[in-house]
């Protein structure tokens, strides 16, 4: 694995790619004195080194050259086609190009894919269009170069690195080319862990999924499994305002994908579950379409005002009809006349009929500046319906969102996805996120949050959560810290880019409010896994760490492996190696069961394709089905016909 980068995240990955998934990486950075953000990045290296010792302490690094979670450190100002060849990315099997410059990335794109047209590429941009773009030029490149036979990089054989799978159905996707954001590929851990407070989350078809650790029950009680049980824990207690996770405290280590008789059998041991992120908060409020709603055009006193008029004309009608013995049709089109002052004047009528014109034509002059103030208010709220609105009155356990720049509008889409109330609270009314906020008509106070007053206009004192994630750090923490003083056990997400800083505020905070839950997240750290599962190939989903020990999260094609196709899901099942958890289906379809098969039951996901939960042992998989399963490192590598490289471990 080649990582080329000039910032936090090209550490991160490099560490995430050797610790969780083993591999031999070549880390290009430039020179120290030209780094972006040089003396955070020092410490993004330690931190990254910090985090490979924590996930990867059964390593044995010896030998091995690691320099900050990499096998190999270049230096070079640019990514240029010398230093690429340098890096070994002509017998690569994957390459991260995740500098802060989009144009650079590119340019580098475009060379590697010319030196190995069967190179997995990995590409950081900020520009979506623009990267749809290019994973397609690159995709298109890559397929007439292999069917020219003009690649020479890997192929599958056994010098093709160790990031080669071989296998039908794998999914690797020899020359793919994969376009990601870290603004986008964050938001769904910042959206998680402002809702249940914790990162350790798997992003499955929109899905968004966490492990939870659980105390092991009373006696008489039973456990709720969730989803299904991913592992015993070594340790029996759980901190919930500490880090995720927790050290391994006893002689036992943890217990990856066990089968329901040992989990029956474990007592005193916590467990991690999996779970499906939902909200229970107040749902949002109705029409937040782009046209407001008929009732949402009208106040509510101009509404009482039609309905009055409305009656009023109704009683008239009726009156008239017994006066005069009409029908009831004549009588309201006479009525209607009289309203509009367009009927004959009843002089010789009796004494009823002309009272009944004179109250209708009375009725009338009321109803002209009625019809006048609705037109007026209509025309104003279509005329404000793309402006910023303001939080209603009685907001309460609403989301509280600081920042709308990149990732502020990342995290306020992905929440609104999820039907969560949202309040922003932004400084510069012509961020970018400010579009995107009167579009899905998200509550918005214009403000600098450090002024009084900003943030409880917003109802902080009410909300559920406040995510801070402005671009500077200060500005968070200060807007964290005065949300505190207004509530004390208020669920804090602060952005920090420095690593040192984030320790320093989470183990204050922490100290301070032990019974409120903080938390301190870089989004290099959260957009890293997604970053290393792309370079691992499109199947993998995710990770999360357990104790220290790893489970992965992959979409496999049951199509040409043996432990799968034609099996049960619980023959299918092998304990601590791999799991079945869903079944992908095409929207509309009945989930794949058949008679005497066990139909799956309980499906959930998004248009297309949904993922079907909680499948029945007595499902058989197909060679059509594509499942989502959990795996550690050395089942995954089996199940898909991995080489393992020598000294690998699980």
């Amino acid at each position: 694995m080649v990582v080329c980068g000039d910032d936090g995240l090209a550490h991160r990955l490099a560490a995430e790619l050797r610790g969780v998934y083993r591999e031999q990486v070549t880390l290009v950075v430039p020179p120290s004195g030209r780094r972006v953000r040089q003396p955070v990045v020092g410490r993004a290296r330690a931190a990254s080194a910090a985090l490979l010792d924590m996930v990867n302490a059964a390593v044995n690094r010896s030998g091995n050259g690691d320099q900050g979670g990499a096998d190999r450190e270049l230096e070079a100002t640019e990514p240029t086609e010398d230093v690429l060849a340098d890096a070994g990315v002509e017998r690569a099997t994957a390459l991260a190009l995740v500098y802060d410059d989009d144009e650079t990335n590119i340019r580098a794109a475009l060379t590697a894919r010319r030196l190995n047209p069967r190179l997995r590429l990995v590409l950081r941009l900020y520009n979506r269009r623009l990267g749809q773009h290019i994973e397609e030029l690159l995709d298109q490149s890559a397929a007439l170069a292999t069917r020219d036979g003009s690649g020479s990089g890997p192929d599958g054989g056994p010098d093709a690195g160790a990031g080669a799978w071989s296998g039908s159905g794998s999914g690797s996707g020899s020359g793919s080319t994969t376009v990601l954001s870290d603004a986008d590929t964050a938001a769904p851990a910042l959206a998680a862990t402002a809702l249940v407070g914790t990162s350790k989350i798997v992003d499955t078809d929109g899905i968004l999924l966490r492990a939870v650790e659980r105390h092991p029950p009373a006696p008489g009680e039973v456990a709720d499994p969730g989803l299904c049980t991913l592992a015993l824990l070594s340790a029996t207690s759980n901190d919930p305002a500490g880090t995720d996770g927790s050290e391994d405290s006893g002689e036992q280590g943890p217990q990856l994908l066990p089968d329901a008789a040992a989990v029956e059998a474990a007592t005193g041991r916590g467990t991690v579950v999996l779970e499906q992120v939902s909200y229970s908060g107040p749902p949002l409020p109705a029409g937040r379409a782009g046209v407001p709603a008929f009732g949402e055009l009208f106040s509510r006193r101009l509404r009482w005002s039609l309905a009055g008029l409305a009656a009023c004309v109704v009683a008239l009608a009726v009156a008239l009809m017994v006066v005069t013995g009409d029908h009831p049709l004549h009588a309201t089109y006479v009525t209607l006349l009289d309203l509009f002052s367009i009927n004959e004047p009843a002089h010789n009528d009796d004494v009823g009929r002309q009272i009944l014109q004179l109250l209708s034509g009375f009725v009338g002059l009321l109803l002209l500046p009625v019809l006048l103030a609705a037109v007026l208010e209509a025309l104003g709220t279509f005329r404000t319906a793309s402006s910023l609105r303001k939080p209603p009155r009685g907001l309460g356990g609403h989301v509280v969102l600081l920042g709308l720049g990149k990732i502020g509008t990342r995290v306020l889409t992905r929440l609104r996805e999820m039907d969560i109330p949202v309040v922003c609270v932004e400084a510069d009314p012509e961020a970018r996120g400010m579009a995107t906020a009167r579009r899905l008509r998200v509550p918005v106070v214009l403000g600098d949050v450090t002024q009084e007053g900003v943030l409880e206009a917003a109802k902080i004192h009410r909300a559920h959560s406040l995510l801070a994630l402005t671009s500077v750090d200060t500005t968070n923490l200060e807007a964290v810290l005065y949300a505190r003083s207004v509530r004390s056990r208020l669920r804090v997400v602060l952005r920090l880019y420095d690593d040192d800083f984030a320790t320093a505020v989470y183990r204050t905070l922490r100290a301070a409010h032990p019974r409120a839950l903080t938390r301190s997240r870089s989004v290099t750290h959260l957009a890293a896994p997604s970053f290393a599962g792309a370079m691992m190939g499109r199947q993998i989903l995710g990770a999360i760490p357990v104790e220290r020990r790893v489970l992965l999260f992959a979409a496999v094609e049951v199509a040409g492996h043996p432990q799968l196709e034609g099996k049960t899901v619980g023959e299918a099942f092998r304990a601590g190696a791999w799991r079945v958890l869903a079944l992908e289906v095409a929207d509309g379809a009945s989930g794949g069961g058949r008679a005497g098969s066990g139909g799956p039951v309980g499906s959930s996901g998004s248009v297309g394709s949904r993922l079907v939960w909680e499948l029945p042992d007595t499902y058989v998989l197909r060679g059509v089905d594509r499942v989502v399963l959990a795996a550690t490192r050395r089942g995954l590598a089996e199940l898909l016909g991995r080489r393992a490289r020598h000294g690998s471990g699980v």
